[in-house]
């Protein structure tokens, strides 16, 4: 039998319906929203978890001559009073702002006046000549030529539309937050939030041509920034029970994708990795992880969980983050690595200048994008945080690593010294400055193996070594009876008067610091690892064995006579 096919990036209900591919049914969303009787509805959930289809899918349930049969067997279809009374009832006028992006203003501006052109054009064939009068006809033809008040743009397409069927119109807006986020970012924020303000007033609050509306985006802003007076708007956040598994696929779902497609064997790995967010009272993975993970799984039934959500934007909020964290900060996000949890005080609803402004409200972000999920409120209101599951875990990891390795990087004064140090064979110089970096970093490795966690440490020094491009830097090569961690020697001939060799040690006891360094220099020559240079022996070989627990290291060093 031929299964049906999995939906990567299908975003289309009709696509999703008429092509053959397994749709997890989310339709009594529709019935949550028409009972709940709400004139707008704002539904704020992280990335990649299904807004979009939601959206697409109360489209085609609303819209005057939709294909009823796309409903078919499915749970709205139910409802069938409900069907009857809704179901392409209504005009529709349905964007998304994902587009509306520019270096300036009046770039941005232009996409959105695109967005809501080619919307507008959509529906030449009920709002042509013969349709309006010549007034009405005017000022159609100036959205479909991106000319006159963007502002009232949506409200005038919705009151004409309402002119002609005679029935209110539904508004749907996806990633109505997108514009904001890009102007923040560019530097001309006040002008459009200006913008959607009033655009959203005017299609949303003084607009007696609208039915109902539901708008998508990933952050909650402030309703004082942007639907000032819009007293009707119900907003829908992940801590909120009610729509709360309609976004993301809860567990039952998963183990029904899983069981058919033939994938149930792996369904414990793929909890591990995408499951643990938390929406209202639900538990859900991430849709996105899930399907990609299924589709990787078909063909190549041993391959390793991926990271799939950090290839689908920027992760710098973790980066944003780290900058800005003081010590304490620090040591909870070293907890959250290690799988604990930090409670705190959340402000769900912010504006874009905010963010930056207070170091704790980047807790906030962090949980509303997903970053971080919630395991209950304690009793002074604040949030059990914790971060929701493997794939979210790496991210953070190599986040911060890039973070660190940046840091490091920029200090070109005190890696200037570091280098001579280990070129003059100075533990004491080196220890000190290793153990100022290691202060002002942050650390995940309580858990995982011995070997992952000298690999860490041997990764920082590897990066700092290498910033000097007159070393040649080797990474566990052969050498007498062993591997050696790190090799240094000069580039160019004529210099090769010195060598190092550094055998890079872990240990879980602080108090073991001391014999782990020792440890690790004595294996150098047990090993003869001075054997790599063959009959091209330096005159002097300098021997390093570097422990590391956590933040601190200790440094031993010999030197040893060559050629």
């Amino acid at each position: 039998m031929n299964k049906l096919k999995l939906p990567l990036g299908i975003e289309n209900f009709t696509d999703m319906r008429t092509r053959s591919y397994y749709y997890v049914d989310k339709t009594n969303l529709i019935r949550d929203l028409l009972n709940q009787g709400a004139l707008v509805t704002l539904f704020t959930r992280p990335r990649r978890f299904g807004k979009s289809l939601n959206m697409s899918m109360l489209r085609y349930f609303f819209e005057v001559g939709t294909d009823k049969s796309l409903f078919d067997g499915l749970d709205i279809s139910k409802e069938t009073a409900l069907c009857e009374q809704h179901m392409g009832q209504y005009p529709v006028i349905s964007i998304s702002l994902k587009g509306v992006e520019g270096w300036d203003f009046a770039d941005a501006r232009r996409r959105l006046w695109s967005i809501i052109s080619t919307e507008a054009i959509r529906f030449y064939d009920v709002l042509s000549a013969d349709q309006l009068n010549k007034f009405d006809q005017q000022k159609y033809d100036a959205i479909c030529a991106e000319e006159g008040n963007l502002e009232e743009s949506l409200n005038l397409l919705s009151r004409l539309l309402y002119n002609h069927y005679g029935k209110k119109v539904v508004i749907l807006i996806d990633e109505y937050d997108v514009p904001l986020d890009k102007a923040y970012q560019r530097g001309y924020y006040d002008q459009m939030i200006l913008l959607i303000r009033q655009m959203l007033n005017a299609a949303l609050k003084t607009n007696d041509a609208l039915q109902l509306a539901a708008l998508t985006g990933c952050l909650r802003i402030s309703k004082e920034s942007i639907f000032t007076g819009l007293n009707n708007l119900s907003v829908n956040t992940i801590v909120d029970a009610q729509y709360d598994e309609w976004f993301g696929f809860t567990d039952t779902e998963v183990r029904e994708i899983l069981s058919y497609y033939d994938l149930g064997e792996h369904y414990e790995i793929t909890k591990e990795w995408y499951d643990g967010y938390r929406f209202g009272q639900t538990n859900v993975y991430c849709p996105w992880d899930v399907i990609n993970w299924c589709n990787y799984l078909q063909h190549e039934p041993v391959i390793r969980p991926q990271n799939f959500w950090a290839n689908t934007s920027s992760n710098d909020m973790i980066v944003r983050f780290a900058e800005k964290a003081d010590l304490k900060t620090r040591e909870q996000i070293e907890n959250l690595i290690v799988g604990e949890s930090v409670s705190k005080k959340l402000k769900l609803d912010l504006t874009y200048p905010e963010i930056d402004r207070k170091p704790e409200h980047l807790w906030s972000i962090l949980f509303t994008t997903g970053y971080l999920t919630q395991r209950g409120m304690n009793e002074n209101g604040e949030y059990e945080l914790t971060i929701p599951n493997q794939e979210i875990r790496t991210i953070f990891i190599d986040k911060i690593d890039e973070w660190f390795a940046d840091k490091i990087s920029a200090d070109t004064e005190g890696l200037s010294s570091l280098l001579d140090a280990v070129e003059n064979g100075d533990p004491v110089e080196i220890q000190e400055y290793l153990n100022d970096c290691m202060a002002d970093s942050i650390s995940f490795l309580d858990g995982g193996t011995l070997e992952k966690r000298e690999n860490f440490y041997h990764g920082i020094l590897l990066g700092m070594l290498n910033s000097n491009h007159g070393w040649r830097v080797l990474s566990n090569r052969e050498a007498g009876n062993g591997r050696a961690d790190i090799i240094v020697e000069p580039v160019k001939r004529r210099k090769k008067n010195f060598a190092v060799i550094i055998e890079v040690k872990y240990t879980a006891d602080e108090r073991q610091l001391e014999q782990k360094a020792q440890e690790a220099l004595e294996q150098i020559t047990a090993k003869c690892y001075d054997e790599f240079f063959g009959i091209d022996v330096p005159p002097e070989i300098i021997h390093y064995g570097i422990a590391f627990y956590k933040k601190k290291c200790r440094v031993k060093m010999e030197r040893v006579q060559g050629a």
